[in-house]
C-alpha cells in the first residue's frame, strides 16, 4: 500500500481535502524546472514505487512521461469539453456530441431561466467537475455558483500529477442536455487506444451510484485483466447496438496520438461522443495482474520529447 493510500484510509474527508489543497497551493508556486521532481515525488507517494522517467517501461510510467514531454496545445484543445466538440465534428464529418445548451466564462452570466428542468453543468477544463440537475426547482443556485466559481479558478495541472496539457484549456462552464438510457442512468463506453489502435474497452454502469465496470476486447470478449477501479469481471454488459460505429469513430479520433481514451454513450441505439482523455486517473489507473502494465507499456511507443510552452521540463 502506498503512503498516500494509507493516509487516506484512516484520515477523515476534511483532512483529505486539506492535504489536496495544500499540495495544490504548493504546486502553483513551483517553477517549471521543478515540475519533474515534484511529479516523481507525487508518483512515489501515490503508488509506492519510483517512476523511471529516463527510461520508462511500464504503461503507467509512460503516461507520466507523456504528461511532461508530450503536452501540446492540441491535447489541451481536445481535453477541453467545449473546444473538443468542433474538432470531433470536423474529424467525423458529423456532430455526435451531447447537445450543448450554453457556455459561460463567468458564473454570473449563467442564465438558469433559459435552461430546462433537467440538465448537466460541467467545468470544461478538468475531470469530475459536474453538477447533475434532475429538478431545477430544487437547485440551490447560490451554492451551485459557489462551487462552479471555485472550479473556474483551479489549474487542473497543479492538482497533483502535472497533467500539463490542461494549461492550454480556458476555464468555462457548459450546460449539456440531460441524457439517460434504458438503465435510468447513462452507460459509458471508454475506448482505450495506443498509437491509434483500440486495445480494450471499459463498459461502465451506475456512474453516480452503485457503479461497476467490465473490461472487454474489441470483439466483446472479456479481458483476462482488470484496469482501473471498481472493475467486476463477473458482471455482464450487453454489447451496445452501435458498438461497431463507436469503434470506427474511436479509431479515427485516436489517430496520431501515442495514447488517448475516447468515451461514448449510447441512447436508443445511437452513439454520442463524451470526451477524450489523455491521462485517465492522472495516469495512475492500474492493471491486475500487474504484468499487463509492462505488456501495454511495450505497445506504447513514445514520441520525441516536446518542449512545454518553449521550455523542456
Amino acid at each position: 500500500m502506498s503512503v498516500k493510500s494509507a493516509i487516506l484510509k484512516v484520515a477523515p474527508s476534511s483532512v483529505e481535502h486539506w492535504l489536496r489543497d495544500s499540495l495544490y497551493r504548493r504546486n502553483c508556486k513551483l517553477e517549471p524546472s521543478q515540475y519533474r521532481a515534484a511529479l516523481e515525488q507525487w508518483y512515489k507517494l501515490s503508488v509506492g514505487r519510483e517512476c523511471n522517467l529516463d527510461d520508462p517501461k511500464t504503461f503507467g510510467e509512460k503516461l507520466q512521461w507523456l504528461k511532461l514531454y508530450d503536452s501540446t496545445p492540441l491535447k489541451g484543445k481536445l481535453a477541453d469539453k467545449f473546444t473538443v466538440r468542433e474538432w470531433v465534428a470536423d474529424k467525423l464529418g458529423r456532430d455526435i456530441s451531447i447537445p450543448c445548451l450554453g457556455d459561460w466564462k463567468r458564473v454570473e452570466d449563467i442564465d438558469y431561466d433559459s435552461l430546462p428542468d433537467k440538465f448537466v453543468l460541467k467545468a470544461t477544463h478538468g475531470s469530475k467537475w459536474n453538477v447533475i440537475v434532475e429538478d431545477k426547482s430544487a437547485l440551490d443556485i447560490e451554492e451551485t455558483n459557489k462551487k462552479l466559481a471555485e472550479w473556474l479558478t483551479r489549474r487542473t495541472a497543479m492538482s497533483g500529477g502535472f497533467e500539463m496539457h490542461y494549461e492550454f484549456c480556458e476555464p468555462r462552464i457548459i450546460a449539456e442536455q440531460y441524457m439517460a438510457d434504458d438503465s435510468g442512468g447513462l452507460r459509458d463506453y471508454k475506448f482505450v487506444a495506443i498509437n491509434g489502435e483500440v486495445q480494450f474497452v471499459l463498459a461502465i454502469e451506475g456512474r453516480f451510484h452503485d457503479e461497476f465496470r467490465c473490461v472487454y476486447y474489441t470483439d466483446w470478449t472479456k479481458t483476462p485483466f482488470t484496469y482501473g477501479a471498481k472493475v467486476d469481471q463477473s458482471q455482464d454488459f450487453a454489447k451496445p447496438e452501435s458498438f461497431d460505429e463507436m469503434l470506427g469513430y474511436a479509431k479515427i479520433l485516436s489517430e496520431g496520438f501515442p495514447f488517448v481514451r475516447v468515451d461514448f454513450y449510447e441512447i436508443d441505439g445511437k452513439p454520442y461522443f463524451g470526451e477524450m482523455t489523455f491521462t485517465p486517473a492522472n495516469g495512475l489507473a492500474g492493471f491486475s495482474p500487474e504484468s499487463y502494465d509492462l505488456e501495454y507499456g511495450n505497445k506504447l511507443i513514445l514520441p520525441e520529447k516536446k518542449p512545454f510552452k518553449g521550455m523542456m521540463l
